[in-house]
């Protein structure tokens, strides 16, 4: 047995015990596809202890790098937007933008989109290939069709399916679009996130079939949600829980901030609810709803630690601090973010604070909404 032979069934063997990889079905697709050819060329490797976050590349020369494609871990693929592991030597402090998603993820949502053998899938975000692999394994590569937004990236996944024999409809654009020349799907199952299911995605949808995606926001929480495409055209559906997170799609990611505003500006209270809120993932899954264009920072200002929210588009803002156990706010702009915060905060601990897995997505011509 060759050391990825033997690495590969270990995988397959801890995905299956930690219950990740459940499905006979989809452990024969695993079985069948070697991770590490969707990683020729390299990833990227976070370094420890630096700060801002620094990147370093392991190439496929490296002799830590088959042990990695074979663990249970994201592997970054993509820094910046162009630069590939192979392009530098070094360290990078850049934001990772492609990378190869844990197995179990990746398993554990193949999974929940409930294919019969016979379905017709469109997959969003090609990105290595591994997951379109899965599904060519599983499904046969003729109803299979993968939408990347990266051509680079879109390439080396060409590449790597062909060396594996599989030759699904593979597509370089905007994914948030869709594919209609291959429409209607049985299933769509994005593998990027975004902040609203687009409408191309429902439309593409046979009535009855499934869409499986990320739904999130520029707060930084996200979770999986299932919708079912219903005969007027909407779309409802659990969140799935499990605080999945995945590179939000590269149309919704946010605007660069630009010049910050003046933070003594504005007209200051005494906050209901202090920003520390926040840093619990549920609490900001919750209120993005309510505040959807606000982007988070922290900075220091006169000696005080101030945590602010900006909506860039509309102009608002909000920045709160603590002193003597105590949070004020001081907000300016059209919107009052922090009082929509604590709003949207009330009314979900006034239901109980129910867990997101209780939370449905619902899709109808007047937009998104989140409900408990």
């Amino acid at each position: 047995m060759t050391d990825q032979t033997l690495l590969h069934k270990q995988l397959i063997d801890t995905l299956t015990a930690q219950g990740s990889l459940r499905a006979e079905p989809w452990k024969r697709a695993a079985e069948t596809v070697p991770r590490h050819e969707f990683l020729r060329g390299g990833f990227f490797r976070r370094v420890e202890g630096a700060a801002p976050a620094a990147w370093a590349p392991v190439l496929d020369d490296d002799p830590a790098w088959l042990k990695a494609c074979y663990t249970d871990e994201s592997l970054v693929t993509q820094i910046a937007g162009t630069i590939a592991p192979t392009d530098i030597r070094g360290q990078i402090m850049r934001q990772p933008t492609s990378s190869s998603t844990l197995p179990s993820l990746v398993l554990r949502m193949l999974e929940a989109l409930q294919v019969e053998p016979d379905a017709r899938v469109l997959e969003i975000g090609t990105g290595t290939g591994y997951s379109t692999a899965l599904l060519c394994a599983r499904l046969g590569d003729e109803r299979v069709t993968s939408i990347e937004y990266d051509q680079e990236v879109a390439s080396r996944a060409r590449a790597a399916l062909a060396r594996l024999g599989m030759y699904p409809t593979l597509v370089t654009g905007d994914g948030l679009l869709g594919y209609a020349e291959g429409a209607p799907y049985d299933r769509v199952i994005a593998t990027c996130g975004v902040r609203t299911l687009p409408e191309a995605w429902i439309e593409q949808t046979r009535p009855g079939g499934i869409i499986l995606a990320t739904v999130g926001g520029w707060l930084a929480a996200s979770e999986l949600a299932r919708l079912t495409v219903h005969d007027d055209g909407t779309a409802s559906g659990p969140l799935l829980g499990g605080q999945v997170s995945f590179m939000l799609a590269r149309p919704q990611l946010p605007p660069p901030l630009g010049l910050l505003p003046d933070l003594s500006a504005g007209v200051v209270r005494e906050a209901i609810v202090g920003a520390d809120v926040l840093d619990d993932w549920t609490a900001r899954f919750v209120v993005q709803a309510a505040v959807p264009a606000a982007q988070r920072l922290t900075l220091t200002q006169d000696g005080r630690e101030q945590h602010v929210l900006v909506d860039v588009g509309s102009g608002s803002w909000a920045a709160m601090h603590e002193e003597d156990g105590r949070w004020t706010v001081r907000q300016d702009g059209p919107d009052l973010l922090w009082d929509a915060v604590e709003d949207q905060l009330g009314r979900w601990r006034a239901s109980g604070a129910p867990p997101l897995e209780q939370c449905t997505v619902h899709i109808a011509p007047e937009g998104q909404t989140i409900r408990w």
